[in-house]
């Protein structure tokens, strides 16, 4: 049987495993040792997913250079030089996500009050001095996307105020990144107008994971560091015995055809197929046609977000019509509004793949469903971010970097 993954592909098990030992670079590295046996986090119980589920970190110092391990001294100093410098704040919108992205970096969430007024208004307070450090906010803007965004906006501001020196903000889902054009006349473009209020908000920094259009980035006037959760998913399909030579890898619209070639070259450069769909309204998909061959094969539809899933579920429909074997769904960003759980739930799916970009509530669990963690990506992004490092040398050149 033919390997999934192409040997020379940066994404192979290998690259993707040393990702997770290298997460802690030499002049970090010794930043959170207390005790010769290592750190241990705590990760609550939000956290365990049947599938795809994140360990709990250990950071031992056999681990580390020896060359930073010299004295106890140089330890103690590293300890508080990265404790006062670099800030990890959580908002409402997904606290185990940023729970477990500071559990990886060795590193505790920082201390932020915040509370809604009977009348809906939000208030921020920072429990902890942020004066002279670096502060990543972890908070995406899914629904409730106005508040989530509006949450952001004012913990920009508090830490603007308390004279923080670099203010990141960690955006894994971008809400309103789909009003990125104008389709029709007297429309807005709601996706700039957000960039502009964090901008002004005060952010000197964005870190985003899976924008649904590159453009997005050139609507902030601050630099924009963007991630792609496709090594996550990558990872896990290496894991399974799927025959490389039955791979199809399948776009559910035209507008997803550079990301779905992307995606088949590291399989193998699995062949690709598109499905072409007419839409007469928002959130309304009709299938059309399929271009490509997926008779007796295994798709693997691709794409940044499920929203609805009126298009990937009548793709999959398509799909199984013209003779595929099974049909895998695989999204960054889980948004699963009503009916999408309905849809992917109806059996079309022999899985779907997903990750915890967005949390998923408990009572929208289905058997099908795969949460995997990106945790440890944007973690590693920020420890580079901080360190004013690069994603030029493997196993980072992958994660978009620059």
């Amino acid at each position: 049987m033919t390997s999934l993954l192409h040997p020379a592909s940066p994404f192979s098990l290998a690259s993707r495993e040393s990702l997770r030992t290298r997460t802690f670079l030499p002049n970090r590295s010794c930043s959170r040792i207390a005790a010769p046996n290592g750190v241990r986090c705590n990760v609550g119980d939000p956290l365990k997913y049947a599938n795809g589920k994140p360990s709990t970190p250990l950071l031992k110092t056999e681990e580390m250079a020896p060359n930073f391990l010299a004295t106890e001294t140089h330890l103690v100093n590293a300890t508080t030089k990265n404790d006062t410098r670099l800030r990890i704040f959580s908002g409402t919108a997904n606290p185990a996500l940023s729970q477990e992205i500071a559990c990886n970096m060795g590193l505790e969430l920082g201390k932020i009050k915040i509370k809604r007024f009977a009348d809906g208004e939000i208030y921020v307070q920072l429990q902890e001095s942020v004066r002279g450090c670096d502060v990543y906010l972890v908070q995406p803007t899914c629904p409730p996307a106005n508040e989530n965004l509006m949450e952001l906006l004012i913990m920009i501001d508090a830490c603007r105020r308390a004279s923080a020196k670099n203010i990141t903000a960690v955006i894994p889902y971008f809400g309103y990144a789909r009003a990125d054009r104008k389709t029709q006349g007297r429309e807005s473009i709601a996706a700039k107008l957000v960039a502009n209020l964090i901008t002004e908000a005060g952010a000197n920094r964005v870190l985003a994971c899976d924008l649904h259009s590159g453009q997005s980035m050139g609507y902030f006037d601050i630099p924009v560091d963007h991630v792609y959760g496709q090594p996550v998913i990558l990872d896990y399909l290496a894991s399974k015995t799927i025959c490389s030579d039955d791979l199809v890898v399948v776009s559910p619209d035209v507008g997803g055809v550079a990301r779905a070639r992307a995606f088949a070259k590291k399989l193998s450069d699995a062949p690709l197929a598109i499905v072409d769909k007419r839409r007469h309204g928002h959130n309304v998909a009709e299938v059309m046609n399929l271009i490509g061959d997926v008779k007796g094969k295994v798709a693997v539809m691709v794409d940044d977000m499920i929203d609805t899933a009126g298009t990937i579920t009548k793709g999959a429909a398509l799909l199984h019509q013209e003779g595929a074997r099974e049909v895998y769904a695989c999204s960054t960003h889980a948004v699963f509004s009503p009916p999408a759980i309905e849809r992917l739930s109806s059996g079309l799916f022999q899985e779907v793949i997903i990750t915890n970009t967005i949390p998923v509530s408990e009572q929208n669990y289905f058997p099908q469903l795969t949460v995997l963690s990106v945790a440890n990506l944007l973690g590693e992004t920020i420890w580079r971010v901080h360190d004013d490092c690069s994603g030029v040398f493997e196993p980072f050149s992958t994660l978009g970097i620059d």
